[in-house]
């Protein structure tokens, strides 16, 4: 099939977005290929497509575990095999899906950077028939990015064993000196970047310098009609802000990576289908969402950086429709924030303190080496050492930059068992312990190799059918874990910490000073940036989020607060009646971008035009289309 057939046979579309086209007949040349696409632009399918127009299996590799699933579950919706490893699988998971794509069952399948590193993963990479290499959230393989993540530098050993194999890097936002070092990292054979603009016409950025943040919240949501977000920083302030919202008569709920994974895939889905009107949530909340129909994002505390407050407030008006971006800002922020940064950096001392505590925990010795995945309670290890949760998730967080452990949220691990006694051995068991019987004949007859390797179950699912509670279910299969008829490991929520190589004697801990100089400076300059912003009040807010990243020929916006205090000078009301008519006289039997409305009405300029035609969308005059190009609504 080409890829017009392909785009229509799976997903219906007739045509494809802009510069979706160009980047997959890139990656069909065989060329390695960046794309930088803002959020909600498409990302997905510049290799979801090729992929399919080619023989062999495309290697997805992503940091979200979420968003892993939700691709492969989609995928699979439309007929297409995909599969996805990820931490927390069993290795008799891992082997099974891995043997499916070595003998051609799969098409795509997705990992995690970490299961790059090992070396029974890249045995069986290299037995597959790979055609396209793509890299989701590429920006975290470099060390200028705002979400650096080690564990991708992985990807290019990987990519020395498919050197012929063409490479696809994807990301929503990205500076000049990320995206050099994408390529530099991924080994690019030659450079090539798509980059579509970052400017979202429809978007108005405002902030509001408060002393009182929550009844400036509380009165943007009571005036603007619609769904919304809003931002916090940590999981205790969501819950408040959700609760006050409720408490004055909103609709309202909160999201974070506290909540069991089954809670956090209603409280989403409630959102995005409209029964729940305002989210209150930390950062662990939209990624991979796409609601069209988001009106207003405020964010209550900033973000460390710009390429963060973009991607989150970009998650309004993806539907083309006028969307509002509002930061409540108060001078103690930039403080608060300086000083949270700096404790992001714990002494050298401190690292190898929590090292040498850490190992000590897990009872490892010196030069001992252990594979294991640790389960980690953060509170319990503080309260253990007599240290500060927050110092304590810091130094784990720069331990794990400098690859000397690998600290894993394993969130969604589902509960596992496999059966340890077969046949006649398993039939006594059940004559003589009738008390089990009901539930052992229910897991033979439900759950597929389970004497083979362990299988993913849901506790509720088997006591719905055995007419008991879950809880009863949980403790039959606990004691059968106890008398060894089968093992059983329970869904938890917890962190995991895995030692990437023997344990160091704490006093030669391999610290590298100079990298975290280099780490500290970095994020100091981003967040400096993202407190420019905030306090900027004469440059139209649009052109600085734009300038950032490097689109510097830009016009101002005209409906920011800054470029809407400038406006009332200039776009009077006979102004506005008058460009109307200039409007009517055009052929809008097409879409045009605002250079190609200049170009049609000489009379006026650029930046007046923009000004303009963003008024007139607020007015339902004008409206985008997903293209970001305007057209005649009325």
């Amino acid at each position: 099939m080409t890829i017009h057939e392909v785009l229509k046979a799976h997903w219906g579309y007739d045509d494809f977005r802009p510069l979706q086209q160009e980047i997959i007949e890139s990656v069909l040349a065989g060329k390695d290929t960046l794309a930088l696409l803002p959020t909600g632009g498409g990302k997905s399918i510049c290799f979801q497509v090729p992929a399919l127009a080619m023989k062999g299996i495309c290697l997805v590799v992503s940091p979200l575990i979420a968003l892993m699933k939700d691709q492969v579950a989609n995928l699979q919706s439309k007929g297409i095999s995909a599969q996805a490893i990820y931490s927390g699988q069993s290795s008799a998971e891992i082997q099974l899906i891995l043997n499916n794509c070595v003998h051609g069952g799969v098409k795509f399948l997705y990992l995690s950077p970490e299961r790059l590193g090992s070396d029974y993963v890249k045995s069986q990479l290299l037995q597959m028939n790979i055609c396209l290499l793509a890299i989701d959230e590429a920006h975290c393989i470099s060390q200028w990015g705002y979400d650096f993540r080690p564990e991708y530098r992985k990807i290019k050993e990987v990519r020395t064993l498919f050197i012929h194999v063409p490479v696809l890097a994807l990301t929503a936002s990205a500076t000049a000196n990320v995206v050099d070092d994408i390529q530099e990292q991924l080994g690019f054979k030659a450079r090539l970047a798509f980059r579509k603009s970052f400017e979202r016409l429809n978007l108005h950025y405002v902030v509001r310098y408060q002393e009182n943040k929550l009844d400036k919240m509380l009165n943007a949501f009571q005036m603007m009609k619609g769904s919304g977000l809003v931002y916090v920083r940590n999981r205790k302030l969501a819950e408040e802000l959700a609760d006050y919202l409720v408490q004055n008569g909103l609709n309202a709920s909160f999201y974070h990576a506290g909540l069991n994974s089954e809670e956090r895939q209603l409280r989403q889905e409630n959102w995005i289908k409209n029964k729940t009107r305002i989210m209150v949530c930390t950062n662990a909340f939209g990624m991979g969402i796409d609601k069209p129909d988001c009106r207003l994002v405020v964010h209550y505390q900033i973000p460390d950086c710009l390429e963060a407050y973009y991607q989150e407030a970009g998650r309004a008006g993806r539907n083309g429709n006028p969307a509002y971006c509002l930061l409540l800002y108060h001078s103690s922020d930039a403080h608060i924030m300086r000083a949270k940064l700096e404790k992001q950096f714990p002494e050298p001392a401190f690292l190898a303190k929590v090292y040498e505590n850490l190992a000590n925990y897990f009872q490892l010795a010196i030069g001992q080496f252990s594979e294991q995945d640790f389960l980690f309670d953060l509170k319990e290890f503080s309260s253990h050492f007599k240290l500060q949760a927050a110092d304590v998730f810091n130094a784990l967080n720069l331990l794990s930059q400098l690859e000397l452990i690998h600290v894993n949220e394993a969130f969604n691990m589902p509960s596992r068992i496999q059966l340890n006694r077969r046949g006649n051995e398993l039939f006594a068991f059940q004559n003589t312990h009738n008390v089990y019987s009901n539930l052992l004949q229910l897991l033979l007859r439900s759950y597929g190799g389970i004497f083979d390797y362990e299988v993913p179950i849901h506790e509720a699912s088997l006591a719905m059918q055995l007419n008991v509670s879950e809880v009863q279910v949980k403790k039959l299969l606990n004691k059968l874990n106890e008398l060894k008829v089968l093992t059983y490991v329970q869904q938890h929520n917890q962190p995991s910490v895995r030692f990437l190589d023997a344990r160091i004697d704490s006093q030669y801990l391999p610290v590298n000073a100079s990298y975290i100089r280099f780490r500290k400076q970095m994020e100091f300059e981003k967040l400096e940036s993202m407190i420019h912003y905030a306090e900027n009040q004469n440059l139209c807010r649009s052109r600085v989020l734009l300038q950032y990243f490097n689109e510097l020929n830009v016009l101002d916006c005209g409906v920011c607060d800054v470029c809407k205090e400038k406006k009332e000078k200039f776009w009077t009301e006979a102004k506005l009646i008058e460009l109307i008519d200039c409007l009517r006289e055009l052929d809008w039997n097409k879409a045009y971008t605002i250079k190609e409305l200049a170009t049609q009405l000489k009379k006026y300029r650029d930046a007046e035009l923009a000004s303009a035609c963003r008024i007139l969308i607020d007015k339902g005059i004008l409206h985008l289309n997903l293209q970001q190009e305007i057209v005649w609504k009325s």
